[in-house]
């Protein structure tokens, strides 16, 4: 298993062994193009319009190309194909596996960054040693049985660990019920991310003001200010701006249309390809930054969403065909969920996000000025591989 490496089977432990760059950047490219399919199936939910998104892609995205391992056949070329994933399955495990640790190495430094992995197994179930162990070896998923026959415990505890790894900003991702007696499977991957700004925003600088929010309503905010050298562009549908942390390895950017009422029409045209020509027309400038104070909290079951891009015999009783995990196709996605928190403020910025996936048995001039008074687009990353970590967007801030 080239790029993988032990981990305890005690609790999840990241790799060791680092796997090759090439691996690493194929990786964060499956994660990228499964980022923006994500947000564009999020967006176009009839439930979402006018609401705020945000989710870490890349925390969804592990925790499914751990459940990718155990599949085959149709379940395993469609998870394959929403996944963006290549032809080399362990060189992709690799891959995925190598973020893991590049994070985590770098959140030993400037900033805060942890991820983690863990198999939750039905202590009367049977798993393939091969299934376990690549997940041992390239995702640092140690394995525990539990007993799912007492729900309530069997919630608390994955609950548990999920508020350890983000640092007590994940509270209940799971409920009483998302978890079924006979449940066999849980994954879980959880992200924990806190950073200061590079330069931060001074509070006394931080004004009352208006955000027109979507369909034109006025919601009062605090906004924080700050004039000073940023990477920025601007085209006839919006400006960017990207902020980097402490450390200069991630950054948040934001994306805001030039019309108060653009954003859609920007969402239209939220690819990879786009963020790249975004990304490369930034010129170190001088800025006059206006950007909200705000924090928020979502959760989302996946299930309708995933099956809507393009993987539904996963979640199919009658077709799932998992049998890379126990040996027989018994198995079947019965939710997957995903919590993020995101804390904006004037020091900088807190963002935390898990995913479960649950399987149960069949049955202007000089100085340019953006102001970010109506909705906008903002995603943090990781600088060195491009990585998406997370990814939103601002439509209606909750007072605070």
């Amino acid at each position: 298993m080239a790029g993988c490496s032990g981990g305890s089977e005690e609790q999840a432990a990241p790799p060791v062994k680092a796997a090759e760059e090439a691996e690493i950047k194929s990786a964060a490219d499956s994660s990228n193009a499964f980022a923006f399919d994500l947000y564009a199936a999020l967006q176009a939910q009839e439930d979402a319009k006018g609401k705020n998104i945000f989710v870490s892609p890349y925390s969804v995205h592990t925790a499914l190309a751990m459940t990718f391992a155990g599949a085959r056949g149709n379940t395993e070329a469609e998870m394959k194909k929403v996944l963006h994933l290549g032809e080399n399955d362990m060189k992709l495990h690799s891959g995925i596996g190598g973020l893991t640790q590049e994070f985590n190495e770098a959140g030993k430094k400037d900033f805060k960054l942890g991820v983690a992995n863990a198999l939750w197994g039905a202590k009367n179930r049977k798993f393939l040693a091969e299934f376990l162990e690549l997940n041992r070896q390239c995702y640092g998923a140690g394995f525990q049985t539990i007993d799912f026959t007492n729900v309530l415990a069997a919630v608390a505890t994955i609950n548990s660990w999920v508020e350890k790894q983000t640092q007590d900003k994940i509270k209940d991702l799971l409920t009483k019920d998302d978890i079924q007696p006979d449940t066999a499977l849980v994954l879980t991957n959880a992200i924990y991310f806190k950073g200061q700004w590079k330069e931060e925003f001074k509070k006394d600088a931080t004004r009352d003001a208006k955000f027109f929010a979507a369909g034109g309503k006025e919601v009062a905010i605090k906004m924080m200010n700050r004039t000073g050298k940023y990477g920025y562009s601007e085209d006839a549908k919006v400006q960017v701006v990207e902020l980097p942390y402490k450390g200069d390895r991630l950054s948040m950017v934001v994306i805001l249309p030039v019309a108060k009422d653009g954003l859609a029409e920007v969402e239209k045209g939220l690819t990879q390809k786009a963020l790249d020509a975004w990304l490369g027309s930034l010129r170190v400038e001088e800025v006059e930054l206006g950007l909200p104070r705000f924090t928020m909290t979502e959760r989302y079951q996946m299930g309708n969403v995933l099956v809507g891009m393009g993987m539904p015999d996963a979640f199919d009783e009658m077709k799932a065909d998992f049998k890379g995990m126990t040996g027989q196709p018994d198995l079947f996605i019965y939710k997957v969920i995903h919590k993020a928190f995101v804390d904006v403020n004037e020091e900088g910025t807190e963002a935390a996000a898990a995913t479960a996936v649950v399987m149960l048995p069949k049955s202007m001039p000089m100085i340019n000025r953006f102001y970010a008074d109506h909705p906008f687009i903002f995603l943090i990353r990781d600088k060195k591989t491009g990585t998406v970590l997370f990814l939103g967007r601002l439509s209606t801030p909750v007072v605070q």
